[in-house]
């Protein structure tokens, strides 16, 4: 091997000139944050009721891309980034990182997609949608998403970054025609497909909650001519109701919805027993009882949902802003050959990009209610 002297020593051509501690402490930082932050995503849908939803299984199977990524790819990337950003390992093991690299990579963008899709669905048609289980439905989107990813990176496991000429001090994707293959496939297909599913979902939801408030105002109108209507015959009052035309109490599943609808409007980070006006505890009135099969086949999205469909958009959000730079970059250094990409950024955007992988659980703390209350109490344990 050729070697270059500096000073009273002796170090191999492209090796290592100087060590970079600073991306050695960011990047085991980082690690340990997307490891602690997933793991915590993970046991909390394991062990929490509350958040055993068919949502949250696809959240678990992003996190566990990102907690992959984070024992797989970043310690032999930072390990790199630490040299300077030069390769010292075998090119076999390169081609190992490549591979995991973009499989996990896209894994991710592909669960966000199917994320999208499955919410599509649940808004839809909501009568078919299995809110509780993971149905076929759902286990095809979850393995056609890792499959799909491997399709994607297994190029690379059959030796297509070995190309002649190959300069073993740099580990990269060596193929051009791959690189743009990749990108498009990971990226530039699912996000636009992504974005129009999320589109389709709020105008889904927008649509539902007219519908539900103008079904509740009829609902409220008729009552209430039901109620003039006993006192215009000169109905003998019922015991124990107060005297008077009005006010009069609603039946309970209409009081119950106009309550909903007020919590649903607020931060409820503790979710008690929906009161009921004064004048309903104080009078008797028959109600319609709902039975449970047809409570089941009502076509209504809770709270729980829409609260998951707020967190969704924020997350996608975040993705975009952080791997699309790296995206455009990567793609045009693989098409202009003759634009001179300086290594600095390339290595920024690619920070950048691992970065979305611990932003996901924090996004989840911060605007999910049952995932805050878990994350809590295990700090709390913890300390």
């Amino acid at each position: 091997m050729h070697v270059r002297l500096i000073g009273d020593s002796k170090l191999p051509i492209g090796v290592i000139t100087q060590y970079n501690f600073l991306a050695l402490i960011f990047g085991i930082l980082l690690i340990v944050i997307i490891a602690a932050g997933n793991v915590l995503v993970c046991l909390s849908v394991y062990l929490e009721k509350a958040l055993k939803t068919t949502t949250n299984y696809f959240i678990v199977s992003l996190a566990f891309a990102d907690l992959m990524l984070a024992v797989l790819v970043l310690p032999l990337f930072v390990y790199a980034e630490f040299q300077g950003g030069v390769w010292s390992l075998d090119m076999m093991m390169c081609d190992g990182l490549m591979t995991m690299d973009v499989m996990l990579c896209t894994a991710s963008i592909f669960n966000l997609c199917a994320i999208s899709v499955d919410r599509f669905i649940a808004v839809s048609i909501p009568l078919n949608y299995n809110r509780k289980h993971v149905d076929y439905r759902q286990l095809i989107l979850l393995s056609a998403t890792w499959l799909l990813a491997l399709a994607v990176a297994s190029p690379v496991i059959f030796g297509i970054n070995n190309v002649p000429n190959r300069d073993p001090s740099e580990c990269k994707l060596e193929d051009n025609n791959y690189v743009v293959y990749s990108s498009v496939c990971s990226f530039f297909i699912p996000c636009p497909i992504m974005v129009l599913l999320y589109f389709g979902v709020f105008r889904g939801l927008q649509h539902w909650e007219e519908a539900r408030k103008a079904k509740l105002r009829s609902s409220i109108e008729a009552c209430r001519k039901l109620q003039h209507a006993a006192v215009a015959t000169a109905l003998p009052p019922l015991a124990g109701t107060i005297p008077g035309p009005l006010p009069m109490p609603l039946p309970r599943i209409i009081e119950r919805d106009l309550a909903q609808s007020r919590l649903d409007d607020t931060d409820d980070d503790i979710q008690q027993e929906i009161p009921y006006p004064r004048q309903y505890r104080e009078n008797s009135v028959p109600t319609v009882i709902f039975s449970q099969q047809q409570q089941k086949k009502r076509a209504k999205i809770n709270t729980r949902e829409r609260k998951a469909m707020r967190v969704l958009p924020v997350v996608v959000g975040c993705f975009l802003f952080c791997w699309t730079p790296f995206f455009v970059v990567h793609t045009m250094r693989a098409v202009c050959l003759t634009c001179n990409i300086p290594p600095p950024l390339m290595s920024t955007v690619t920070w950048l990009g691992y970065v979305n992988s611990a932003l996901n659980p924090i996004i989840y703390t911060v605007f999910n209610t049952e995932f805050k209350k878990f994350f809590k109490k295990c700090f709390r344990s913890c300390c």
